[in-house]
């Protein structure tokens, strides 16, 4: 007999616009992001924050959706990028995914380019922006 996987607890009412009840009650609804629990969703930050290089990151990016579903564009910003800020992270909306965590991953990965800027450079010149550098 195997147990049910652990759901995310539900967030405060009306701090959050996660829609989770609605997810829960429609019929054939994608449920994976409510398998994303509070430590689980600590575990996903701490390993955004450690990346090792580009590679990485786009590696986490697939899995992010193949397990929850979550698409992540990491790409430069339509200004000048002079910091990590000008680095534009965009995650798509997803039924289920609370405000707090659609916030925190994108800081955790701009965290991890400050730790490793050679990650922020093979994403400029992944975009040719370094070409006549």
């Amino acid at each position: 007999m195997t147990a049910a996987p652990q759901l995310r607890q539900p967030c405060p009412p009306g701090a959050c616009d996660c829609d989770r009840e609605r997810l829960l009650e429609a019929p054939g609804a994608d449920l994976r992001i409510l398998l994303l629990t509070r430590n689980e969703e600590k575990r996903l930050l701490e390993r955004l924050e450690q990346l090792r290089d580009l590679n990485d990151l786009r590696h986490l990016q697939q899995r992010m959706y193949q397990q929850l579903g979550i698409r992540v564009e990491v790409a430069p910003g339509f200004n000048e990028v002079r910091s990590m800020r000008g680095i534009a992270i965009h995650i798509e909306p997803h039924p289920g995914l609370c405000r707090k965590t659609r916030q925190s991953i994108p800081a955790a990965i701009r965290r991890g380019l400050e730790h490793k800027p050679e990650i922020a450079w093979r994403l400029l010149d992944e975009h040719d922006l370094l070409r006549d550098a």
